[in-house]
């Protein structure tokens, strides 16, 4: 079905996390975007183009209307008390910058306090959050204090790897580069043999 542009009466609307996605909208700005570049927006390979886009960033942005806290709450009580890492968690995510993409994988560990959480759980928290607008380092952030705030473990190593296409295709263009960073809580943080227990076991096997 197609997607009619809209007028911008709605300019003025205030919008945030949470609302649903106003994909007659997206479709009218870019439309808009097609306009101003100098491009004709109604020829037969543009036509359907802008609801093309608005249904992708209605899929890129499907983070903004979950709650990834959500998904950590159902624990099981088991006295395991070493690291627990998860390694490898691909992801793609839309740097706020300039709404292009970056992508990489996501390393979570943690140092359970009693409870321990599904495997798949800590994957799933790292689709929500980088289907937001983001940053890699604010992401970062935002994995391990939810870590810590839902788990209560006694430390969290969250570690990041992307490459950006926003320097890869754009502004420096260099393609090669890669974006570490890394947040670490609890025990991660106050001892150095944990961290270096950590930053090993990503290594290994790469």
């Amino acid at each position: 079905m197609s997607i009619e542009p809209q007028t911008n009466s709605h300019a003025k609307t205030k919008r945030g996390p949470g609302a649903p996605v106003d994909l007659k909208r997206i479709a009218a700005a870019v439309r808009e975007i097609l306009l101003a570049i100098g491009e004709d927006p109604d020829r037969e390979g543009l036509s359907e183009t802008p609801e093309r886009v608005a249904r992708m960033y209605e899929e890129m942005f499907a983070g903004l209307r979950k709650d990834p806290a959500v998904v950590l709450r159902k624990t099981f009580i088991e006295k395991y008390d070493e690291m627990v890492l998860v390694k490898g968690i691909d992801f793609e995510s839309m740097c706020e910058h300039h709404l292009l993409p970056f992508f990489g994988k996501a390393h979570i560990a943690y140092l359970p306090n009693g409870r321990i959480v599904g495997l798949s759980k800590l994957a799933r928290i790292v689709e929500i959050l980088s289907h937001r607008p983001q940053v890699q380092e604010r992401m970062t952030q935002e994995l391990a204090d939810l870590v810590m705030q839902e788990l209560n473990p006694r430390g969290v190593g969250v570690v990041l790897e992307a490459a950006h296409t926003c320097m890869s295709i754009r502004g420096v263009r260099k393609p090669d580069s890669l974006c570490t960073t890394s947040a670490m809580r609890g025990v991660f943080q106050a001892n150095l043999a944990t961290r270096s227990e950590f930053m090993s076991l990503i290594q290994t096997g790469k």
